[in-house]
């Protein structure tokens, strides 16, 4: 446990995460003006401008919207890959009895949310595709809202919200490969596994210097983007052939650390911004209270807190999962709340879900209003219990 706390707590201050989600809500907040204000139009302007890439008789050519959601978010799902690699080998997901809780809970916290959803929307060929808007937390912002209370909170706490939001990453990544793909190209797909071939022989061979794994990964970026596998995948699939370390030297924390400011700096606050661009003057009533908001806002606000301590809760009762130390159950249903806030990955999902500029903009301000409701009342229910005393049985008794 000391270990993974270690190596998550030299990843990103509490400070450097508070900036990071400032950096966001700043972006969000600019689109959101400039749509509602007379100079909407240079806003649609740069969102729909086409941008082409040609390289001999390859050519893409898409509107730079598209350019961000599906080639510069490529970068983020690279660092959730990252992540999730580090986790998986030598972090809190390397042990059985340390991934019960969170894995049990994240499988809760998708599972309900997307009943939810479907409590709104099932039958309704429109909207039912949207189930998987709210199965994701944006750990960054629920981070950011967690780290508001300081040394108050455990850090197991955050250590078990961590862990809970890889397996929700990896959860998302699943679903987006599977039930977001249409029309797949064979040959495409047989040369993105063919770079990654090339990508596991340089992991292998122990191959220290960054470029040759820049230029395939780009080169499988292409083949699964025109396989059409969603191509935020190939990020994760390459991320998984950077080598843990090399003679001593711990490749894959120096390439998350280097990721890690341009991702939470560039990468998120550009997607943000690209995509809460609300337009309030076509927004009705009707839109906002339709069954694929309703579901949305539902699902993150009220299943995703559910899902994941009713599940953590079965779990601690059956004996598959225990409290980590220190850890209330009031610290656990504050931390559940925070996984309401869905708010990078649920927009992502939404764009993928949604055709309808008017379903989509009704569902993106369900997803900001659900995920600044869920990080208030989450806020809420652990600052009472941080006011709390700590249980009396010491870390020591309980460490695994």
């Amino acid at each position: 446990m000391a270990r993974s706390l270690a190596t998550i707590d030299s990843g990103a201050s509490p400070a450097s995460t508070q900036h990071a989600a400032l950096a966001v809500f700043a972006a969000m907040l600019l689109a959101f003006a400039w749509v509602n204000s007379p100079a909407v139009e240079i806003y649609d302007l740069i969102h729909h401008t086409p941008l082409s890439l040609q390289v001999g008789a390859v050519g893409l050519s898409k509107p730079l919207v598209d350019w961000i959601n599906e080639g510069l978010m490529v970068f983020f799902f690279f660092a959730i890959g990252l992540e999730i690699k580090r986790e998986v080998l030598v972090g809190d997901l390397a042990s059985p009895r340390k991934i019960a809780l969170p894995g049990i809970g994240a499988l809760g916290g998708m599972l309900v949310p997307a009943a939810v959803y479907l409590l709104f929307n099932a039958g309704n060929p429109e909207t039912e595709h949207g189930w998987a808007v709210p199965v994701a937390t944006d750990i960054v912002l629920a981070l950011a809202v967690l780290s508001v209370l300081g040394t108050r909170i455990p850090p197991t706490l955050k250590v078990f919200l961590m862990a809970l939001a890889v397996f929700d990453d990896f959860g998302t990544l699943v679903i987006i490969a599977l039930f977001y793909t249409e029309g797949l190209s064979l040959v495409s797909l047989a040369l993105a596994v063919l770079g990654l071939v090339g990508l596991i022989g340089l992991n292998r061979l122990r191959v220290t210097h960054m470029t040759p794994y820049v230029l395939i990964g780009i080169f499988v970026w292409v083949a699964v983007l025109e396989s059409g596998v969603h191509a935020t995948i190939a990020g994760v699939l390459v991320a998984w052939t950077i080598p843990l370390s090399v003679k001593g030297r711990p490749m894959l924390s120096i390439v998350e650390t280097g990721m890690r400011p341009w991702v939470a700096y560039g990468v998120v606050p550009v997607f943000a911004f690209f995509n809460s661009g609300i337009h309030l003057a076509g927004m009705s009533s009707a839109t906002l209270i339709g069954p694929a908001s309703l579901g949305a806002g539902f699902g993150l606000f009220i299943g995703k807190p559910l899902g994941v301590f009713g599940a953590a809760a079965l779990a601690v009762a059956s004996g598959l999962g225990k409290l980590p130390p220190a850890i209330t159950w009031l610290h656990l249903l504050g931390a559940s709340l925070l996984a309401g806030v869905g708010f990078t990955i649920s927009l992502f999902v939404a764009a993928l879900a949604f055709d309808h500029p008017a379903a989509l903009q009704g569902v993106t301000l369900s997803v900001i209003i659900a995920s600044t409701l869920s990080a208030f009342t989450g806020l809420g229910v652990l600052s009472l219990a941080a006011q709390r005393p700590q249980p009396a049985e010491s870390e020591e008794r309980l460490r695994p």
